[in-house]
Parts: C-alpha cells; structure tokens; sequence
C-alpha cells in the first residue's frame, strides 16, 4: 500500500514538474498582457478625451477596454498554460456562461450596452438639457448603466440608459438658438397691421430676444373673443433660465405696449339669455323660443295664463243664436 501511494505521488510530481514551465510562462505572459491592458486603457481614456468626452466618460470607456483586453489576455495565457485545451474550447465555455449571465442580468446588460453606445454616438452630452417624458433638466453625467439628470428645481433623476437610447428625447441645447413664442389675442375692431408693428416694436427692446432672426407676430385664426396671434421671437444661448427672464421680458413688453396703443386685449365673454320656460309655446317646435328675445315685441303668454283663460272659455256658458235667440 506504501509502494502504491508513493507511485501516485510520484506520478503527481511528474505532472508538476510537466505542467509547471507552461504555468511560469503563462504568468510571464499573463503579466506582460497586464502591462499592455495598462496602455489600451490609457489610449482609450486619452482618445475619448480628445473626442470632448467629459472625464467621467473617458474613464468609463477606458475601464470597458481593459476589462475587454483583460479577457483576452487571460485567454492567451491560459492557452499557454494548458496547451491540451484549444481557444475553441475557451470561447465555447465563455459562450455557455454568457448566455447564463445573460438571461440573469438582462436589464443589466441592456442598460450597459445602450450606455455604451451613447458614450460613443453621443446624442446628447454633459451639460446639455434634455427631456424625456415628464423629466426635464440638465445632463451631469453619463454612468454606464444610467444617465445622471439634474432637474430645475435641483432634483437628482436616475435616466436607464435603455430607456433614453430606445425612447424619444428631447435635447434642448442641442443648437446655439432657440426660437419661443406665446399667444395674444386682440380685439376685433382694432388694426391688424398696427397691432403686428406694436408687438415686433416691443420685443426688439426686450433684453435678451435676438434682432436675428427678427422677432415677428402672425396672425392664426379668428377666435372667440377676437382676432388671435402668436409673438415669436429667438434667443441665444437656448438655456432654461435664459428662456425664462426672455419669457418674462417680452410678455410684460408687449403688454405695456399694446396698452399703451390704445389696442384690446379681450378676453372670452359668454352671453346668457333667460325667459320664463313657461310660455304656452313651449313643446311646439315651430314657435317656441330657445330664450332669444321676441321679434317685434310678439311675446307668447306664459302657460298658466293660456290655461287660465282656455278653462274660462269651458266653463262660460255659449252665446245665444241672434236668429232664434236659443243657445246652441
């Protein structure tokens, strides 16, 4: 039993001795491939940087070429170590787990992936001003599984990056102007032409509206309380706060203005006509009022009244015949 247990050790040692070279050379190799993942890191960073990336993108973009260099490279040094086993059989078995890993980690993965390539179509950027849906507000960075947003009223919104690459998005700041615009309604006596040269005059003097393009007023329709219009005007750069101050500006401007020019500014009327309800017309299609006022004074007598006098007619007695002076 000795003899036996020491010809397996023996054996062992053969198989040791055998497999240890090739484990030497894969740790050297393992360690110089670690060297190069260093260098495909930093060239990523270095790239993405030069693209106008923000630091934060840079150094995700950077961290996903390393772990990928990384696989790689322990690929290579585990093909080293066991030659018996081939790269085919490796892939094969790191296909079998990605597909596990892929079902249990699906949103995950999703999320990675679409933050992944917002990183490198980049729709939108840092400091930019999105919505999407009911969320609006500036960009302050781009993690790989989420976007990170900045409300206006100074909330922190956590955006899945799948939802922002698959859903429609708004970016605000995406060019250097913007064009705003808001509603009015004048009179229907007042002058169209006067009342488009008063409004254009008061957005040229609001701070902040651009001469060019040039602000304008457009008339849209005849509405219920007069004639309405829409002032339009543009403004740089396309941020909300400047938005907000040129809102404000233009909207008091074009008021002062308009009041001052003598011109209406309406607002919808409703015009309610009573009559009694009880007129002796009512129920006849073809007389009754629908509480419009009589023409000419022809006012129906309300129903109590007609019914009064219809039952004073049955109950008087009839009239004589003046030929025989006998009643019918």
């Amino acid at each position: 039993m000795f003899d036996e247990a020491l010809g397996r050790l023996q054996v062992l040692g053969n198989s040791a001795a055998t497999i240890l070279p090739g484990l030497l050379l894969s740790l050297v190799v393992f360690s110089l491939g670690l060297v190069v993942v260093r260098g495909v890191r930093a060239a990523v960073t270095r790239a993405a940087s030069l693209r106008e990336a923000s630091a934060g993108s840079a150094a995700v973009l950077g961290r996903i070429a390393g772990g990928l260099a990384t696989l790689v490279v322990f690929l290579v040094a585990a093909a080293v170590a066991f030659p018996s086993v081939s790269a085919a059989d490796l892939f094969n078995l790191l296909g079998i787990g990605g597909v596990a890993i892929g079902f249990a980690f699906r949103d995950v993965l999703q999320n990675l992936l679409a933050g992944i390539l917002i990183l490198l179509t980049r729709p939108f950027r840092i400091g930019d001003q999105i919505r999407h849906g009911d969320q609006e507000g500036t960009v302050e960075d781009i993690w790989v599984r989420a976007t990170v947003l900045r409300t206006y009223d100074n909330r922190r919104i956590l955006i899945p990056n799948a939802s922002l690459f698959t859903d429609k998005i708004e970016v605000i700041t995406a060019y250097e102007r913007r064009r705003l615009q808001f509603p009015l309604t004048i009179g229907n006596g007042d002058g169209i032409a006067r009342a488009r040269d008063v409004v254009v005059q008061a957005l040229r003097s609001t701070p902040g509206v651009l001469a060019d393009p040039a602000p304008e007023a457009l008339v849209t329709g005849l509405g219920s309380a007069g004639v309405d219009m829409v002032a339009r005007f543009w403004i740089d750069p396309p941020r909300r706060r400047e938005a907000v101050d040129a809102f404000d500006g233009a909207i008091e401007a074009v008021k002062v203005a308009l009041t001052e020019a003598g011109l209406d500014l309406p607002f919808p009327t409703t015009q309610v006509l009573f009559h009694d309800q009880t007129e002796e017309t009512d129920g006849d299609r073809a007389r009754q009022r629908e509480g419009w006022p009589a023409a000419g004074g022809n006012v129906p007598r309300p129903r109590w009244r007609a019914m009064r006098n219809q039952a004073e007619s049955l109950a008087s007695p009839p009239a004589a015949s003046p030929a025989t002076g006998e009643r019918p």
